[in-house]
């Protein structure tokens, strides 16, 4: 019977592949490590992984002379803003991505309130958005996501769900530089991007399926 990947079940495969880190009394500074190792494989699948799986979808509204917004926790990347115009808000229109330096050209009195056409990442934390709101316009935005770290209180997430070979190689891969044994890097690479391959070509086919009209003969 299959078993599905956990955090505590990732642990166990690690201390196994490495053979090091089997208790704290044993191994202390390995035993100790190996979350963190865990952590950095994550935001690394989270950095290298652009699949739907990662994507998150969430809708707010906008304030009334605010043009700045805070992103999502764990945001990663936008994908896309859409913003409710018109009667009801029911007219949704894409605001398009661009520089601040052009933001503060294009709309350099933040005062002056209109439809947003515009937005720009202002800091890691927040967007900027241009014209200023003139309405509690409803937002819709897709983007890139770091999914919930892996902990003892957090045992599943969408990598041990979907992607467990590449979280395990990512893992394996922080490892090595961590335990001075380079020489395997490699070898966990080819294991880890057969894995991003596979999970990328799979993302494709779906996005492809959704284009396809089915017919019934």
């Amino acid at each position: 019977m299959a078993t599905a990947m956990t955090y505590t079940s990732l642990l166990n495969d690690l201390r196994n592949y490495l053979e090091r880190g089997a208790t704290l009394a044993t191994d202390p500074s390995v035993y100790l490590q190996l979350p963190s190792l865990i952590g950095l494989a994550e935001r690394r699948l989270a950095r290298e992984l652009k699949i739907q799986g990662t994507v998150t979808v969430v809708s707010s509204t906008m304030t009334v002379g605010e043009p700045t917004y805070p992103k999502p926790d764990r945001w990663r990347e936008t994908v896309s803003i859409r913003v409710g115009t018109g009667t009801g808000y029911n007219t949704t229109q894409e605001v398009f991505p661009r520089a601040y330096e052009y933001m503060r050209q294009y709309w350099p009195n933040q005062t002056l309130t209109g439809t947003p056409r515009f937005y720009a990442d202002y800091d890691y934390s927040h967007w900027f958005f241009a014209p200023t709101p003139n309405a509690p316009f409803p937002y819709e935005l897709i983007y890139y996501e770091l999914p919930p770290l892996l902990g003892d209180d957090v045992q599943t997430n969408w990598f041990t769900e979907y992607a467990p070979n590449a979280l395990l190689y990512a893992s394996l891969m922080e490892a090595a530089p961590f335990l001075k044994n380079e020489e395997i890097i490699p070898i966990w690479q080819g294991f880890y991007d057969r894995s991003v391959a596979a999970l990328n070509g799979e993302d494709i086919r779906q996005i492809a399926d959704r284009g396809i009209i089915r017919r019934e003969d």
